[in-house]
């Protein structure tokens, strides 16, 4: 075997060997993750204080871009909070049931259709699972 030949079975051994228990770990079934859960779903901690609002009906909160709101006892839903008109953040009007931007007056329905204008497209809809204390979105 020539020295360039040797050089060159050594890297892709070598290269095998590095990467294979980061294959064979990717592919393991205990990931840590509650059941039904996905690496893509977002999850929600009920008992962290950022997110206390969500334990009376009408409260609601902010994870990254997605609004979380309680529509009543152990009914969660969860949208885009970038409305579809110029990316201003909604809240939540329990009394209305709806979903307004404070902006230019868009209000949304709690499943995301626009109700009034100026916006023209709906706020993306999550699917929100309770596990225990945890919400699910997908």
């Amino acid at each position: 075997m020539e020295r360039k030949e040797f050089i060159k079975k050594l890297t892709i051994g070598g290269s095998v060997l590095f990467a294979s228990p980061l294959l064979f770990n990717a592919c393991t079934e205990d990931n840590g993750m509650v059941d039904n859960q996905t690496s893509n779903d977002l999850v929600i901690d009920l008992n962290d204080a950022a997110y206390s609002a969500l334990s009376t009906v009408g409260g609601f909160a902010y994870k990254d871009n997605i609004i979380i709101f309680t529509t009543g006892t152990d009914t969660y839903m969860a949208l885009s909070k970038l409305c579809t008109h110029q990316q201003c953040t909604v809240s939540y009007n329990h009394s209305s049931g709806t979903v307004p931007c404070p902006c230019h007056g868009s209000i949304y329905s709690t499943s995301g259709e626009v109700l009034n204008g100026p916006a023209t497209q709906a706020l993306k809809q999550y699917t929100v699972t309770k596990d225990g204390n945890t919400l699910i979105l997908k």
